[in-house]
C-alpha cells in the first residue's frame, strides 16, 4: 500500500483523507437527524439549532487551537500564523471546544437539559470514517505511531514498522459503541449520561494512545492533547468519582 492514498473522483485527483473527512461529517449528521426523528428530542427545535451552532463553532475553534499548539516550534516559525493554525486540527480539541461552545450557548438561551446524548453515536460513526482517512495519510499527517517490533506494526510510508494508531482508534470506537449500547440497555441512565460516558472513555483512551505517538512534549513528558485530555477528565471528575450520578434512582 502506498501512502498517502489518492482516489480519482470524476476529473479530480483527491487524497482519500479529504473525501472521508467530508463523508464522515455528512453521514454523521444524517445519522443524527435519523436518530432525532426516530427517538424524539426533548430539546425544543430552536434551542437544538443553537446548540448545533455552538458545537460547530466551538469545535472549529478548539480543534484548530489545540492542533496548532501540538508543535510550538512549528507554530512560532510559521510564515503565516493564521494559515498554520487553520491547517492543524485535532478531534480532542474539536470535542472539548464543541462542549464549551454548547455550554456557553445553553447559558445564553437558558436551556437546562443536556443536549449531547443524541450526538454520541453519530459522532462515533463520523470519527471512525474520518480515521480511515487519517490512516490513508500514513506518515504524511501527524496521526501515525511510534516504531514498534510488534507483529502488527505497519510500514506507513517510511519503511519502518509503526503502531497503526488510527486503526487502534477505529477498533476502540467500535468497542465503545457496543459498550454504550450495552450500558444503555442494562441501566436507566439520566439525561446526558451517555455523552459523559463517551467523553470520559475517549479522553482516557487518547491520553494513553498519545504515549505511542511522536510529538512535542510539555510538562511531565505529556503532549498538548494529553494535557487537554486531563483538563477534560478534571471537568468530568464529579461523575468519575460518583458514577451513581449517571443512573436514575429506583424507588420501591
Amino acid at each position: 500500500m502506498q501512502f498517502p492514498v489518492y482516489i480519482d473522483l470524476f476529473s479530480l485527483h483527491l487524497p482519500l483523507h479529504a473525501v472521508t473527512e467530508t463523508l464522515g461529517m455528512f453521514i454523521g449528521f444524517r445519522y443524527f437527524l435519523y436518530l432525532r426523528k426516530r427517538q424524539g428530542d426533548r430539546i425544543e427545535s430552536n434551542n437544538r439549532i443553537w446548540a448545533i451552532i455552538g458545537a460547530i463553532f466551538g469545535a472549529l475553534f478548539g480543534s484548530r487551537l489545540l492542533g496548532a499548539i501540538e508543535n510550538p516550534p512549528g507554530l512560532f516559525q510559521a510564515d503565516n500564523l493564521l494559515f498554520y493554525i487553520y491547517q492543524n486540527k485535532t478531534i480532542v480539541g474539536g470535542l472539548l471546544g464543541g462542549l464549551i461552545g454548547v455550554e456557553l450557548i445553553k447559558k445564553v438561551i437558558g436551556e437546562t437539559h443536556s443536549t449531547g446524548d443524541l450526538f454520541v453515536y453519530p459522532l462515533i460513526l463520523a470519527m471512525m470514517i474520518g480515521r480511515i482517512g487519517c490512516f490513508s495519510m500514513g506518515i504524511y499527517e501527524e496521526t501515525y505511531g511510534l516504531p514498534t517490533s510488534l507483529p502488527w506494526g505497519l510500514n506507513l510510508g517510511d519503511g519502518i514498522p509503526r503502531h497503526p494508531v488510527s486503526l487502534y482508534e477505529i477498533i476502540f470506537l467500535i468497542l465503545l459503541w457496543q459498550m454504550l449500547v450495552f450500558i444503555g440497555r442494562r441501566y436507566a441512565l439520566v439525561n446526558g449520561a451517555r455523552f459523559k460516558l463517551f467523553m470520559i472513555a475517549y479522553l482516557l483512551f487518547r491520553f494513553g494512545l498519545d504515549f505511542i505517538k511522536p510529538g512535542y512534549r510539555y510538562a511531565f513528558g505529556l503532549g498538548s492533547i494529553q494535557l487537554a485530555c486531563l483538563a477534560g477528565l478534571l471537568y468530568y471528575s464529579p461523575v468519575i468519582l460518583f458514577p451513581s450520578r449517571l443512573t436514575q434512582k429506583q424507588y420501591a
